[in-house]
Parts: C-alpha cells; sequence; structure tokens
C-alpha cells in the first residue's frame, strides 16, 4: 500500500508533491501519520511532508464533522453500535473529546471518530479542535519516525 502511494505522490511534479500528499492524506485510513511518511519517503522536507498531510487530514475531518453534525440536528435518534463503535462510546464516556481524539485514531480513522463523537452529542467546535491537535501530534510522530527509518 504505501509503495502505491509513493507512486502517486511522486508521480506529480516536484512542486505539486506537497498536494499530492494532502490529497492522499484526505483519505480515512491513510490520514497524517502515513501520508506524512509518504511524504517524507518521496523526498519532501519533513516539515512540508508532516504539514501538507496534517492539512489534508484536517479538512477531511472537518468535512465529516459539519455533515454529521447536519445530520444530527435533523434526526437525533438511537442506533445499534458496532463493536469498534461502542469502543468508542466508551472512551467517549471515560476521556470525553480530548481523550478519544487523541488516543481514537488506534480506533478508527480521524474522520470516522470526529463523526461518531459529534453523533453522540459532542461540541463540533471541541471536536475540530481537539482532532487539529491529534492530527499534528500523529502526523508529527510518523513524520519524525520516517526521517528516523529512511533518512
Amino acid at each position: 500500500m504505501l509503495e502505491g502511494l509513493q507512486e502517486f505522490a511522486g508521480s506529480f511534479p516536484d512542486w505539486l508533491q506537497w498536494a499530492a500528499i494532502a490529497l492522499i492524506s484526505a483519505v480515512p485510513f491513510i490520514e497524517s501519520y502515513f501520508g506524512a511518511f509518504v511524504g517524507v519517503a518521496i523526498g519532501l522536507a519533513p516539515v512540508v511532508a508532516i504539514a501538507a498531510a496534517s492539512v489534508g487530514n484536517i479538512a477531511s475531518m472537518i468535512g465529516f464533522v459539519y455533515v454529521t453534525g447536519r445530520i444530527r440536528d435533523r434526526a437525533v435518534g438511537d442506533e445499534e453500535l458496532t463493536p469498534k463503535r461502542a469502543r468508542l462510546r466508551r472512551m467517549f464516556d471515560r476521556w470525553g473529546v480530548p481523550g478519544v481524539s487523541l488516543l481514537g485514531q488506534t480506533v478508527l480513522p480521524s474522520q470516522i471518530t470526529s463523526a461518531a463523537m459529534v453523533g453522540f452529542g459532542a461540541s463540533r467546535r471541541a471536536v475540530v479542535v481537539w482532532q487539529i491537535v491529534s492530527i499534528i501530534l500523529w502526523g508529527t510522530a510518523f513524520g519524525l519516525v520516517a526521517v528516523g527509518v529512511l533518512g
């Protein structure tokens, strides 16, 4: 998978590779962490790779938050939770938005995690702020790992 992402991003002209990293980082399960890793792997400066990956992931997450918020505003109802969402709900009840934002990406992608929290009734603003913090931290961590591994 990483090789395919590297080929995709590497096929862009050098001056546009940051945009390719932002684009792939907007995809759930790729996120800022794999995007930052791929950016470093194709030769982008770590700061550029991490920033581009974070921006792409953040833009996607914000879209999920506001779409989910609108849907929730229109129809609030009980839904049966999948095992992963039930685990996320327990995390949400225990640690709130900050805890789920920082640790939730170990369960589900940031887009789905943020949408679930808004669906649980969390403030959209709080979810966006804490998810931005989380996305930047995870992207930075994996970007630095890439520098260490590939550097």
